[in-house]
């Protein structure tokens, strides 16, 4: 076993049997057709089970739209990918040299799809249990931070249902211009409605995030409260 899958076990808190699982899950498809695109689909359902399970437990009385976001809010990707950064995931990732050299090991889908795919490997090498135990664990601090009492509604959705509310037309997003290199691009967006004049800005490191921050804005503008999730 390299040094380097050492430190990642320890970091883990969990010792492979099989390391070739452990070296698949990090292996991105610019390096080889052997990588971690299968054991992500695997890893995902399991997380998504887990989280599930977990809210279902504590949130007694949530009803089942607001245990939905809240487990949107847990496994969306900025949430894997913060939690695949403090597990330093980028420096033992196996990648292609011209994605190496792009910045690749950076990239938010990255980092979350390798954390999936982690998942989905300790999961062949062990079981449910161990899996169960090592997502409470990494997981626990941002559980605990959950209330009910907030939504979780994104900003997008809440100018939607506002919209409906005023039986308003949908608004409309629109990429108006693009900045930066490909893994480090800025996407500029507007979002129109008949319910303001001009047009409100939305500036993002990808067209979601960006889009989210228009329609923040656009809530503001119509006197709205928000909270962005």
């Amino acid at each position: 076993m390299s040094a380097s899958l050492a430190k990642l076990q320890r970091r883990l808190g969990y010792t492979f049997e099989d390391v070739n699982l452990l070296s698949q899950a990090l292996t991105h498809r610019s390096h080889s057709t052997k990588n971690y695109e299968r054991l992500e689909l695997l890893g995902d359902s399991i997380l998504n089970f887990i989280i599930a399970e977990e809210l279902f437990h504590r949130f007694e009385t949530a009803r089942e739209g607001q245990l939905s976001r809240l487990r949107a809010k847990m496994v969306r990707g900025k949430t894997l990918a913060e939690i695949a950064r403090e597990l330093e995931l980028g420096e033992f990732l196996i990648m292609g040299s011209g994605e190496l050299k792009s910045g690749g090991y950076q990239l938010e889908s990255v980092l979350s799809d390798t954390f999936e795919a982690i998942i989905g490997a300790m999961y062949l090498d062990a079981g449910l249990e161990m899996v169960r135990s090592r997502i409470t664990s990494w997981f626990d601090d941002r559980l605990d931070d959950l209330t009910l009492e907030k939504s979780f509604k994104d900003a997008k959705t809440k100018l939607q249902e506002f919209l409906q509310s005023k039986q308003a037309k949908l608004p409309v997003y629109e990429v108006v211009n693009t900045s930066g290199q490909s893994h480090k691009r800025t996407f500029y967006v507007e979002c129109r409605s008949e319910l303001f004049d001009e047009p409100v800005s939305g500036v993002g490191s990808s067209r979601r995030i960006a889009e989210q921050n228009a329609a923040s804005v656009a809530l503001t503008k119509l006197g709205q409260d928000h909270e962005t999730g």
